[in-house]
């Protein structure tokens, strides 16, 4: 494991075993405490209870001998130390310990008996070396006290109380912390695993092993941001390869024309070609080829731009049907070389929102597509009719087709049916890519039909204004 996913593991294992110890220590505290409190609550009521119990007894004027003796019984038989006196004073005499009469009832303590209400005290004691809880209870014969119940009882130690408590507290905190640890450290250690993992998946990314992938083990946060990990794995991968593809299709495209340049402007500049015709010939096909390179870099340029959303319509409202009409007046002598018949069916009254010049671009890339596969005494018909979507500009021909496996990637860049790359039947291979990315900008789409030895049909659709 890494450095980070150590230091990572480190920090949250200890996270949760201090605040395991927190917690053990924090819930022995306030168990101490409330049971403590519930301990001297329920001594003090019992207390209560009892003398209320003995003062029931008491029918009114002098303390009877016979009550005094029922007292003394309950006393041989009560676990707390019970006194009848008729005077506060007597209270010295009968506790086994030295104490103040006045300290244990004093003023404020008879006026609060004469009314009836019970006195508690408690205090520390040397010689029981413990707290004492104490209970007065007033004897009253109408507004006179005729005598006091006073009920006595060391309180035990906590530790005493909960000797076996505490003991097993301890063994059960104990091994809670121990369990807690282990579950923790096993619990942790699975859940840094996959960041541990994923980091030294980027590593290799970083270092351009795009195959690197994380395996996926749950379904929580983590999970998911193994899932994002991979997927960007795979994205990364994609673009490198498309990347790489790319760069050897250009390299590809333009070795070919720059090497018929190269070996025709030698052959000429090297005087080898005497005859006039054929110097004609070759720099005929350099000007071609040299051409093909412009297109071919126009057409890059083009997809760069559109790549990175430099590509700027300005749009406005015009008549489509116009401008179909319009452009197609410069493909009338080329239409004629290959005696392809036009059938044109637009409706006039589609008005678009666009760039003239990126639909004419659009128009131009499909159009030159159509003539050159396109044979002899073929036909090219266009429709504009509205649609659902807005309207539809449908452009057919009867040319050569399309196998159906070839038809979803014939948006790719450098994409050519003719697996030859033949450039006598070819472009370059960039205007269906163009096509795509300007329909979208112009919030349309784009569908090719196809069948071989038939021809192609392409569906441009965009939305109108009303």
């Amino acid at each position: 494991m890494t450095t980070f996913s150590d230091s990572l593991f480190k920090k949250l294992w200890l996270t949760v075993t201090v605040t395991i110890l927190i917690t053990v220590f924090y819930s022995f505290f306030l168990s101490y405490l409330f049971y403590e409190k519930l301990y001297v609550d329920i001594v003090e009521q019992s207390l209560l209870e009892e003398g209320y119990r003995l003062a029931s007894d008491y029918q009114g004027g002098p303390l009877s001998e016979d009550m005094k003796q029922q007292v003394e019984w309950y006393n041989e038989k009560s676990e707390s130390e019970v006194f009848l006196v008729s005077n506060p004073k007597e209270l010295s005499a009968c506790l086994p310990y030295a104490i103040d009469y006045q300290t244990l009832i004093g003023q404020d303590e008879r006026q609060q008996l004469l009314k009836g209400e019970p006195v508690i005290k408690s205090g520390f004691e040397e010689r029981f070396g413990r707290k004492i809880l104490a209970v007065a209870i007033p004897l009253l014969d109408h507004s006179r006290l005729e005598g006091i119940i006073y009920l006595y009882v060391p309180l035990a130690k906590i530790s005493e109380l909960t000797v076996d408590f505490s003991i097993l507290w301890l063994i059960g905190g104990v091994l809670f912390i121990v369990i807690g640890a282990f579950l923790g450290f096993k619990m942790l250690h699975r859940l840094t695993r996959p960041l541990a993992a994923m980091k030294q998946a980027a590593e290799k990314v970083s270092d351009g092993d795009y195959s690197a992938r994380v395996d996926i083990q749950s379904n929580d946060e983590i999970g998911e941001l193994a899932k994002a990990f991979n997927h960007m794995s795979e994205s990364v991968q994609k673009e490198d390869e498309k990347k790489r593809e790319f760069l050897a299709d250009v390299s590809h495209e333009l070795r070919t024309p720059i090497s018929y340049i190269k070996g025709y402007s030698e052959a000429l500049e090297a005087g080898i070609i005497k005859d006039p015709e054929e110097r004609n010939k070759y720099l005929k096909l350099i000007n071609r080829e040299s051409g093909r390179i412009v297109k071919i870099v126009e057409d890059l340029l083009d997809l760069s731009r559109l790549d990175a959303e430099e590509y700027k319509l300005v749009k406005s409202p015009f008549s489509l049907a116009q401008l179909i009409e319009d452009f197609l007046l410069k493909y009338g002598p080329a239409m004629r070389e290959k005696n392809i018949s036009l059938s044109l069916n637009l409706d006039p009254d589609i008005i678009i929102n666009g760039d003239e010049g990126r639909l004419e671009q659009i128009l131009q890339n499909i159009i030159d597509n159509s003539i050159r596969y396109t044979e002899k005494d073929g036909m090219i018909s266009i429709r504009l009719y509205k649609h659902l979507y807005g309207c539809a500009v449908e452009i057919q021909d009867t040319g050569t087709g399309i196998p159906a496996e070839d038809i979803a990637k014939l948006t790719n860049r450098f994409y050519r049916v003719n697996k030859a790359r033949s450039r006598s039947d070819g472009g370059t291979g960039l205007g269906l890519a163009i096509v795509d990315k300007l329909v979208k900008l112009h919030d349309g789409r784009m569908e090719i039909t196809s069948e071989l030895g038939k021809g192609t049909t392409i569906h441009l659709y965009f939305p109108v204004i009303e």
